[in-house]
Protein backbone atom coordinates (compact mmCIF):
# COMPACT_ATOMS: atom_id res chain seq x y z
CA UNK A 1 0.00 0.00 0.00
CA UNK A 2 2.71 2.33 0.24
CA UNK A 3 3.83 2.21 -3.44
CA UNK A 4 0.20 3.25 -3.98
CA UNK A 5 -0.14 6.08 -1.41
CA UNK A 6 2.74 7.82 -2.98
CA UNK A 7 1.32 7.36 -6.56
CA UNK A 8 -1.76 8.21 -5.50
CA UNK A 9 -0.21 11.32 -4.02
CA UNK A 10 1.95 12.40 -7.18
CA UNK A 11 -1.32 11.73 -9.50
CA UNK A 12 -3.55 13.20 -7.58
CA UNK A 13 -1.70 16.68 -7.20
CA UNK A 14 -0.35 18.85 -9.40
CA UNK A 15 2.17 20.71 -6.60
CA UNK A 16 4.82 19.05 -5.02
CA UNK A 17 3.72 16.64 -2.16
CA UNK A 18 6.69 18.40 0.00
CA UNK A 19 5.08 21.34 -0.45
CA UNK A 20 1.69 20.12 1.03
CA UNK A 21 3.01 17.48 4.23
CA UNK A 22 -0.90 17.38 6.01
CA UNK A 23 -1.95 15.65 2.53
CA UNK A 24 -3.49 12.01 2.90
CA UNK A 25 -5.72 9.81 0.57
CA UNK A 26 -9.30 9.28 1.81
CA UNK A 27 -11.97 6.17 0.45
CA UNK A 28 -11.40 3.06 -0.30
CA UNK A 29 -7.76 2.88 -0.71
CA UNK A 30 -7.88 -0.93 0.17
CA UNK A 31 -8.98 -1.84 -3.11
CA UNK A 32 -6.56 0.19 -5.01
CA UNK A 33 -3.12 -1.50 -6.85
CA UNK A 34 -0.67 0.67 -8.30
CA UNK A 35 -0.15 -1.63 -11.89
CA UNK A 36 2.08 -1.01 -14.59
CA UNK A 37 -0.06 -1.86 -18.00
CA UNK A 38 1.08 -0.99 -21.99
CA UNK A 39 4.51 0.67 -20.15
CA UNK A 40 2.71 3.34 -18.17
CA UNK A 41 2.02 3.12 -14.65
CA UNK A 42 -1.35 3.44 -13.01
CA UNK A 43 -4.25 2.52 -10.85
CA UNK A 44 -6.22 -0.57 -10.77
CA UNK A 45 -9.50 -1.00 -9.00
CA UNK A 46 -11.41 -4.14 -9.81
CA UNK A 47 -13.51 -5.40 -6.93
CA UNK A 48 -17.43 -5.52 -7.91
CA UNK A 49 -18.08 -2.10 -5.65
CA UNK A 50 -18.30 1.37 -5.90
CA UNK A 51 -15.36 3.07 -5.17
CA UNK A 52 -14.08 6.99 -4.45
CA UNK A 53 -10.51 7.86 -3.48
CA UNK A 54 -9.66 11.26 -3.13
CA UNK A 55 -7.07 13.43 -1.83
CA UNK A 56 -7.62 15.19 1.83
CA UNK A 57 -6.45 18.74 2.20
CA UNK A 58 -6.66 19.47 -1.45
CA UNK A 59 -8.33 22.18 -3.06
CA UNK A 60 -9.69 22.61 -6.73
CA UNK A 61 -12.31 25.20 -7.70
CA UNK A 62 -11.61 25.74 -11.70
CA UNK A 63 -9.63 24.70 -14.45
CA UNK A 64 -8.75 21.22 -16.56
CA UNK A 65 -8.71 17.64 -15.66
CA UNK A 66 -7.18 15.53 -17.54
CA UNK A 67 -6.62 11.68 -17.91
CA UNK A 68 -6.04 8.03 -19.31
CA UNK A 69 -8.77 5.62 -18.36
CA UNK A 70 -9.43 1.73 -19.46
CA UNK A 71 -12.70 -0.15 -18.79
CA UNK A 72 -13.78 -3.07 -20.21
CA UNK A 73 -17.07 -3.87 -22.39
CA UNK A 74 -17.45 -7.36 -20.45
CA UNK A 75 -19.48 -8.14 -18.80
CA UNK A 76 -21.95 -5.46 -19.30
CA UNK A 77 -22.17 -2.97 -16.16
CA UNK A 78 -19.19 -4.27 -14.75
CA UNK A 79 -17.02 -1.00 -15.46
CA UNK A 80 -17.58 2.54 -14.86
CA UNK A 81 -14.73 4.81 -14.56
CA UNK A 82 -14.04 8.27 -14.43
CA UNK A 83 -13.40 11.59 -11.87
CA UNK A 84 -14.60 12.90 -8.36
CA UNK A 85 -14.17 16.58 -7.85
CA UNK A 86 -15.57 19.45 -5.72
CA UNK A 87 -15.49 16.26 -3.06
CA UNK A 88 -16.23 16.95 0.75
CA UNK A 89 -16.49 13.05 1.38
CA UNK A 90 -17.78 9.54 0.21
CA UNK A 91 -21.53 10.77 0.02
CA UNK A 92 -20.94 14.55 -0.91
CA UNK A 93 -19.12 14.81 -4.58
CA UNK A 94 -19.67 15.49 -8.05
CA UNK A 95 -18.51 12.95 -10.93
CA UNK A 96 -17.86 12.49 -14.17
CA UNK A 97 -17.91 9.10 -15.31
CA UNK A 98 -17.89 6.49 -18.60
CA UNK A 99 -19.66 2.97 -19.00
CA UNK A 100 -17.46 1.98 -21.57
CA UNK A 101 -19.53 -1.14 -22.00
CA UNK A 102 -21.61 1.26 -23.77
CA UNK A 103 -19.15 3.20 -26.05
CA UNK A 104 -19.94 1.05 -29.77
CA UNK A 105 -22.95 -1.11 -29.26
CA UNK A 106 -25.25 -1.04 -31.79
CA UNK A 107 -28.11 -0.14 -29.91
CA UNK A 108 -29.09 3.72 -29.84
CA UNK A 109 -30.52 3.60 -26.59
CA UNK A 110 -27.29 2.37 -24.59
CA UNK A 111 -24.44 3.95 -26.69
CA UNK A 112 -26.56 7.55 -25.48
CA UNK A 113 -25.48 6.03 -22.15
CA UNK A 114 -21.73 6.51 -22.76
CA UNK A 115 -21.04 9.36 -20.23
CA UNK A 116 -22.36 10.46 -17.22
CA UNK A 117 -22.26 13.82 -15.09
CA UNK A 118 -23.81 13.15 -11.25
CA UNK A 119 -24.14 15.31 -8.35
CA UNK A 120 -24.11 13.01 -5.05
CA UNK A 121 -25.92 12.81 -3.02
CA UNK A 122 -28.94 15.45 -4.33
CA UNK A 123 -28.50 14.28 -8.06
CA UNK A 124 -27.28 10.53 -8.82
CA UNK A 125 -27.79 9.05 -12.03
CA UNK A 126 -31.03 7.49 -11.92
CA UNK A 127 -32.67 10.48 -10.87
CA UNK A 128 -31.23 13.09 -13.66
CA UNK A 129 -32.48 10.09 -16.13
CA UNK A 130 -36.10 10.29 -14.86
CA UNK A 131 -36.43 14.02 -14.78
CA UNK A 132 -33.84 14.93 -17.40
CA UNK A 133 -33.26 12.41 -19.87
CA UNK A 134 -30.70 12.90 -22.31
CA UNK A 135 -29.31 16.05 -20.83
CA UNK A 136 -26.64 14.63 -17.93
CA UNK A 137 -25.49 12.02 -19.80
CA UNK A 138 -24.92 11.28 -23.82
CA UNK A 139 -22.61 9.28 -26.39
CA UNK A 140 -19.30 9.61 -26.98
CA UNK A 141 -18.68 9.77 -30.64
CA UNK A 142 -17.09 8.97 -32.45
CA UNK A 143 -16.97 6.02 -30.17
CA UNK A 144 -13.81 4.46 -28.25
CA UNK A 145 -13.27 1.03 -28.35
CA UNK A 146 -14.42 0.42 -25.09
CA UNK A 147 -12.04 -2.51 -23.69
CA UNK A 148 -8.86 0.09 -24.79
CA UNK A 149 -7.03 3.17 -23.38
CA UNK A 150 -8.96 6.94 -24.31
CA UNK A 151 -8.11 10.32 -23.43
CA UNK A 152 -10.33 12.64 -21.19
CA UNK A 153 -10.15 16.51 -20.93
CA UNK A 154 -12.75 17.73 -18.46
CA UNK A 155 -12.63 22.11 -18.39
CA UNK A 156 -14.44 23.11 -15.10
CA UNK A 157 -15.23 27.23 -15.65
CA UNK A 158 -17.94 29.57 -14.41
CA UNK A 159 -20.55 26.41 -13.33
CA UNK A 160 -19.77 24.83 -16.26
CA UNK A 161 -18.66 21.16 -17.30
CA UNK A 162 -17.14 20.58 -20.91
CA UNK A 163 -16.00 16.95 -21.41
CA UNK A 164 -14.06 15.93 -24.03
CA UNK A 165 -12.82 12.57 -25.28
CA UNK A 166 -9.72 11.44 -27.39
CA UNK A 167 -9.26 15.12 -28.53
CA UNK A 168 -12.19 15.51 -30.46
CA UNK A 169 -13.15 19.40 -30.84
CA UNK A 170 -16.35 19.28 -29.53
CA UNK A 171 -17.27 18.53 -26.31
CA UNK A 172 -18.97 14.56 -26.05
CA UNK A 173 -21.08 16.70 -23.14
CA UNK A 174 -21.62 19.84 -21.29
CA UNK A 175 -23.58 20.61 -18.41
CA UNK A 176 -23.96 23.14 -15.62
CA UNK A 177 -22.97 21.91 -12.37
CA UNK A 178 -25.61 21.04 -9.72
CA UNK A 179 -23.92 21.40 -6.53
CA UNK A 180 -23.40 24.47 -5.36
CA UNK A 181 -20.02 23.94 -4.26
CA UNK A 182 -17.25 26.35 -5.48
CA UNK A 183 -14.35 23.93 -4.63
CA UNK A 184 -13.19 20.46 -2.71
CA UNK A 185 -11.00 17.94 -3.48
CA UNK A 186 -10.79 15.52 -6.69
CA UNK A 187 -10.43 11.91 -6.73
CA UNK A 188 -10.84 8.58 -8.52
CA UNK A 189 -14.06 6.98 -9.26
CA UNK A 190 -15.31 3.80 -10.16
CA UNK A 191 -17.70 1.23 -10.20
CA UNK A 192 -16.37 -2.42 -11.18
CA UNK A 193 -13.43 -2.27 -12.95
CA UNK A 194 -11.08 0.80 -14.05
CA UNK A 195 -7.94 2.03 -14.34
CA UNK A 196 -6.65 5.62 -14.53
CA UNK A 197 -3.36 6.96 -15.39
CA UNK A 198 -1.43 10.42 -16.21
CA UNK A 199 -3.89 12.35 -14.26
CA UNK A 200 -3.47 15.86 -14.63
CA UNK A 201 -4.90 18.94 -12.69
CA UNK A 202 -4.33 22.52 -14.29
CA UNK A 203 -5.91 25.69 -11.95
CA UNK A 204 -7.71 28.02 -14.19
CA UNK A 205 -5.59 31.16 -13.64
Amino acid sequence: MGRAYQYLSHALCWMQREKHPTLRISGYIEVVNLIEIEGASAIEIDNGNFNIIWLDGFEFTHGTIEFDAKGKTQPPQGSFVGIAFRVVDEITYDAVYFRPFNFGVPDAERRAHAVQYVSSPEWPWDQLRAKYPGQYEQPVEPAPDGDMWFHVKIEIEGGEIRVFVNNAEEPSLQVTELSGRSGGSVGLYCYGYGVISNLQITPAR
